[in-house]
């Protein structure tokens, strides 16, 4: 690495200094503008408590309000759709007083009728889809928005580094930040949500004829240039923020939450081992999740100290994976000779999973871009995840978690 970029690099993964990538310290990849533009009965845990951090409850859902939720519907490799379902009956011209009999339930994946296909939550069903890149260095604390996502992938970038790439869509909040360029593996890890709104603060001119033929929809900076702005409270380039509401404005036909493989269920699967922490470390980053049992989920910590939000308290998540896949060279790099690893999703390979405070070792599947991820139990039976966000770390297959 040049010695530029050194003392770049330094000034990231260090506290209390200034902060840049050296990735992206200056290659003209983050020149987002200025202005602000401004749930059959069940039991399940902490459906909130994920994303809020409040101790957790036990709650009892009726199937009343299950109803009148939207099903969950699409398959893995389903095309997206942007018109609203045909309902599977429907009375012969109803007077306005007419009462519509309620339809059957038909839970999917172990989730009740209308909750999210990627976190159980309720109401998260045929949403429109966003997925967001975000910062993971220190200087990107806190993170603005991110207790809102349903799903968030961590992924390796440059120096190895790492970035996040959040799934938004039960629940949109506020603001998403500090937002970060795009990488090759998104295109992957996006595929299977079908063509959602993609939002990043740009990409090396090298990626954008992919990006372009990527099946998304470009909601970048760029584009939705007046959904961005820059924190001044924030250091450049981690300062560049959105408003996703008004992103969504960009992607009036982005594709809406559809089955993407994940399973979910109230209480674990027997078995699975009692651990305190999990956590995964590169050269240059680190994560981890530390069980709290009052609150009944994981305390996310990033680059060796608890993480912080804008919203109050550490990030939280109702699962995390550890998800061990194949790196190889992409053949991108930043201007001082950084290389890109491509993540390889598609294929076989095997998993850590954590939830209620115990770790099951699983394998995972998925067959071809369209298809989403399946993780299976050694009995061959899909492994179950808790209700409530999700964290998934891809990790590649030469590094080994420390459990403890």
């Amino acid at each position: 690495m040049p010695a530029g970029a050194q003392a770049a690099f330094r000034e990231v993964v260090q506290p209390g200094r200034a902060h840049a990538v050296a990735g992206d310290l200056r290659d003209g990849r983050h020149a987002a503008p200025r202005a602000r533009a401004s749930l059959a009965l069940t039991t399940y845990r902490g459906v909130v408590n994920a994303r809020s951090g409040l101790p957790a409850r036990r709650y009892a859902v009726a199937v009343g309000a299950a109803l009148v939720l939207a099903a969950c519907g699409g398959g893995d490799a389903a095309p997206p759709s942007t018109s609203a379902p045909a309902p599977s009956s429907s009375p012969a011209s109803p007077s306005p007083s007419a009462t519509l009999p309620l339809p059957t339930p038909s839970p999917t994946n172990g989730i009740p009728v209308g909750a999210s296909p990627f976190s159980g939550l309720p109401g998260g069903a045929d949403k429109p889809v966003l997925v967001v890149k975000i910062d993971n260095t220190r200087a990107a604390q806190p993170h603005s928005g991110l207790q809102a996502a349903d799903l968030v992938y961590v992924e390796e970038v440059e120096w190895s580094l790492t970035r996040l790439a959040a799934v938004f869509s039960t629940t949109l909040p506020d603001e998403i930040g500090p937002i970060r360029s795009a990488r090759i593996s998104d295109i992957d890890i996006v595929a299977p949500f079908g063509r959602v709104a993609f939002s990043n603060s740009g990409a090396q001119t090298k990626l954008l004829p992919a990006l372009a033929a990527a099946n998304i929809i470009d909601v970048s900076a760029g584009v939705a240039w007046d959904a961005f702005y820059d924190d001044p409270g924030r250091p450049t380039p981690v300062d560049h923020m959105a408003d996703p509401t008004k992103l969504l404005v960009y992607a009036p036909d982005a594709a809406k939450a559809r089955d993407i493989g994940l399973v979910f269920s109230a209480e674990p699967p027997p078995g699975g081992q009692p651990v305190d922490t999990v956590s995964v470390t590169w050269p240059s980053s680190d994560i981890s999740f530390t069980w709290d049992e009052a609150a009944g989920n994981y305390v996310v910590g990033l680059n060796g100290e608890e993480s912080r939000s804008t919203e109050g308290g550490p990030q939280r998540a109702a699962t995390a994976v550890i998800q061990s896949v194949v790196q190889t060279d992409s053949g991108y790099g930043d201007r001082d000779g950084g290389k890109t690893p491509l993540v390889q999703t598609i294929g076989k390979g095997t998993a850590l999973v954590l939830r209620d405070g115990r770790m099951w070792s699983v394998t995972w599947e998925r067959p071809d871009l369209q298809s989403g991820t399946r993780f299976y139990l050694s009995d061959g039976t899909p492994m179950p995840f808790a209700i409530g966000q999700e964290w998934i770390v891809l990790m590649d297959r030469s590094l080994k978690p420390k459990v403890r």
